[in-house]
């Protein structure tokens, strides 16, 4: 498939929705539905101006660090729980009961204990992420393959070099599957965490918009959070073709034979 037609199925719907709003929406009188041409002025003139520097990248701070705590997390754990019988069965109990629990209820208490600060919406982003991430991992790394596993073994392949160069190769697809999980619950809990006692990021400054009823800018500020999970979606798919090309190579020769 050329680029040309790949960049047409990915922009192509988004593209038709939107023209199709502006031209709906273009006579429009209602107070909570205004024209698209206003939203898009008050996207410009606030979120690719002051708001950038004052919301957006204290949000994509936050929720760069609670991801990448939960993938150190949750891949040790799941690398950990996956080789070992013994900690799968010490440790799957208290992690299913913990998995149980929706993150926005424990936001209460991670402010009790780590204050109003950034380290309090990280950890809410990072528990809230990680169980996607981890349970990945365990299946991708008990499904590694018994031919290859003893293989290895018998190469004398432990430790280390066993994990480096067979597990989580084996295992890195399934882990794949559970970062673009992971991605999407840290954007929605990037936004939740924001809404409690925070002085910036987007999730306040949506809020703060809906409050003061400034239409407008509360519709931008959705706009802004759906292309910056488009976007983090598009660099996340860049990343995961170049480290997973083998697989993809491997999936598709498999295909044409």
């Amino acid at each position: 498939m050329s680029v040309l037609r790949r960049t047409g199925y990915v922009l192509g719907l988004p593209v038709v929705l939107l023209v199709s709003w502006w031209f709906l929406s273009a006579n429009s009188t209602d107070f909570f539905f205004p024209p698209l041409s206003r939203i898009l002025e008050s996207l410009r003139e606030e979120w690719f101006g002051p708001r950038l520097t004052e919301d957006v990248w204290p949000s994509l701070y936050r929720l760069a660090a609670g991801y990448a705590v939960a993938i150190v997390v949750a891949v040790a754990l799941g690398v950990l729980i996956g080789t070992s019988r013994i900690a799968r069965g010490l440790l799957e109990p208290v992690l299913e009961f913990f998995r149980a629990i929706p993150p926005p209820v424990l936001v209460p208490i991670f402010i009790l204990f780590f204050g109003l600060g950034d380290g309090m919406k990280i950890l809410v982003i990072a528990f809230g992420c990680m169980w996607p991430i981890l349970l990945n991992t365990v299946e991708g790394v008990r499904a590694v393959d018994s031919v290859l596993s003893d293989t290895g073994r018998v190469y004398g392949l432990s430790g280390w070099p066993r994990l480096r160069h067979l597990v989580l190769p084996s295992a890195s697809p399934q882990i794949f599957a559970g970062l673009r999980q992971g991605l999407s619950v840290a954007i929605i809990l990037m936004v939740i965490s924001e809404l409690f006692a925070a002085d910036n990021g987007l999730g306040f400054a949506v809020v703060q918009a809906q409050r003061s009823f400034a239409v407008p800018e509360t519709w931008a500020g959705m706009l802004m959070l759906g292309l910056l999970g488009f976007l983090l979606a598009l660099l996340f798919r860049i990343v995961e073709n170049r480290q997973l090309a083998w697989y993809h190579g491997l999936r598709r020769a498999q295909r044409s034979n």
